[in-house]
């Protein structure tokens, strides 16, 4: 039976039509001019969600039909980074626009915040939300902030008029008895379901408690629908909501309506709410009319958590993950939509997390702060049609040390370490190199066959460096214990 025995004649000729519509395999649409309204802008950040979880990125049995639309009608990039393969500065980087070592919120003994720090965000760097509240835009952080629990350091100190959402990561505040259990990773690898109870995590409204431990079973719908109230609320627009999730970070929770429901297991149980809240909150700008006036763009702050086996992600053909400056740690997932604004089709150009500060702040007509160093770069030629993206590096810090470059397809390792045990910390006199779009798995170091290259690296280095002026560290002054 054929495809035409299937459908009336009517729907034939319509999918003819579409099909007739489609750009040529491999090429990118171009949109629409953007309207001269400043849009809204949503920004979707997963944690440890690795690049190879999403349908659209190759997943064979995780489904997330509503990202994969948002892929199919926006755009999907297969080579945007982050700032950092941890949580606190990458959500550092994606937030100020700077690598997270020039705010000082890195540290090897403690490479994130933790309930018993004592700093936060420094006072004076400037958020994507300061920049658009300063354009007249309502501001929403809901999810995970992990940029500081203190009073002084919470979102609504940060630029957000409103905040819901946990401080911190999920797996902190644990107050079951990890010696008994056998250790952390034991207590995590060993479950295949988790109690909330064991947990001692507060959920936030603006700056009070109101939940705690908070329910992490129903975490992922109550952000969802505290996006939506706000959009509702601030239909007129513009609005600016920054939706953190706080999975697929372990410890893993979904709701009743999703328990046993992925053929991935509960991991993909987790990651398929998520993608069912991304097509509500679709749906919603939609119906209200305000879709060709949104942008969404949907990554994650890092690679997948591999030490916990099932009860971590894929970063599917990439090398390693959470951690690490291997692909796997700081190469992820990234999807633009706007209806009428973004330009459909793939785009294989250089991004990172950095330039959604300079994109958005262009977009709402607000100039970068001019007395310090802006790492990120204007993505808009690329998101809005036909343009090439202006990044051509890519720097790969852990804690405050330059570990790996990208120029161009080349990726320099000048250090390589594990991320949680493992491999071991190896400076090499040589660095490696692999051209990473021919060989995104970094199998086939290239550097005695080209040392032209590397030269051309250390030179993009040098320059980098000079530039360079370290925060002090914000995240190793914790109290007693």
């Amino acid at each position: 039976m054929t495809i035409g025995n299937l459908l009336s004649a009517h729907q034939w000729a319509t999918l003819c039509c579409l099909l007739l519509l489609l750009p040529p395999a491999g090429a990118r649409a171009q949109a629409s001019p953007p309207p001269s309204q400043p849009p809204n802008i949503i920004v979707i950040f997963a944690d440890d969600l690795g690049y190879g979880d999403l349908g659209a990125y190759g997943h064979p049995t995780i489904r997330t039909p509503n990202l994969d639309r948002m892929a199919a009608t926006g755009q999907k990039w297969t080579n945007f980074y982050v700032g950092a393969s941890v949580c606190t500065p990458s959500r550092v980087a994606l937030l100020t626009g700077r690598l997270p070592v020039r705010s000082g919120m890195v540290s090897r003994p403690k490479r994130v915040l933790y309930p018993h720090s004592r700093r936060g965000l420094p006072e004076e760097e400037i958020t994507l939300a300061d920049q658009l509240k300063s354009a007249g835009y309502a501001t929403a952080c809901i999810g995970k902030w992990h940029l500081g629990h203190r009073p002084q350091y919470l979102p609504t100190r940060n630029g957000f008029d409103y905040y819901f959402g946990i401080p911190y990561s999920n797996d902190m505040d644990i107050v079951a008895d990890l010696e008994a259990e056998g250790g952390y990773y034991n207590f995590f690898t060993s479950q295949a379901s988790y109690d909330t109870e064991s947990y001692h995590v507060p959920l936030m409204r603006n700056t009070e408690i109101i939940e705690r431990p908070a329910n992490q079973h129903t975490i992922t719908d109550r952000y969802t629908r505290e996006t939506m109230d706000f959009i509702r609320n601030h239909r007129d627009g513009p609005f600016f909501v920054y939706l953190a999730h706080n999975l697929p970070h372990i410890p893993l929770f979904a709701s009743d309506a999703f328990v046993g429901k992925s053929e991935r297991g509960l991991y993909g149980d987790v990651v398929e709410e998520i993608d069912a809240g991304v097509g509500q909150i679709l749906d919603l700008l939609e119906a209200e009319g305000i879709a060709e006036n949104t942008i969404v763009v949907f990554t994650s702050d890092n690679g997948p958590w591999l030490p916990f086996g099932v009860q971590g992600g894929s970063a599917g053909l990439l090398r390693d993950g959470k951690g690490t400056t291997w692909e796997g740690g700081m190469r992820e997932p990234f999807i633009a939509w706007g209806p009428g604004r973004i330009a459909p089709g793939v785009v294989t150009e250089l991004g990172t997390t950095m330039d959604l500060f300079t994109t958005f702040s262009k977009l709402a007509g607000v100039a970068e702060p001019q007395d310090r160093i802006i790492d990120g770069l204007d993505l808009s030629p690329v998101l809005f049609g036909g343009g090439r993206s202006p990044r051509n590096t890519v720097f790969y810090y852990r804690s405050a040390e330059l570990y790996a470059v990208r120029v161009g397809a080349y990726k320099a390792h000048f250090i390589t370490e594990g991320g949680y045990g493992g491999e071991a910390r190896t400076v090499h006199a040589t660095p490696l190199l692999y051209n990473v779009n021919v060989d995104p798995s970094e199998i086939h170091n290239i550097a005695e066959d080209h040392p032209e290259v590397l030269a051309e690296i250390r030179t993009v280095v040098e320059a980098h460096n000079r530039d360079m002026v370290k925060g002090p560290d914000q995240l190793s002054d914790v109290e007693e214990r």
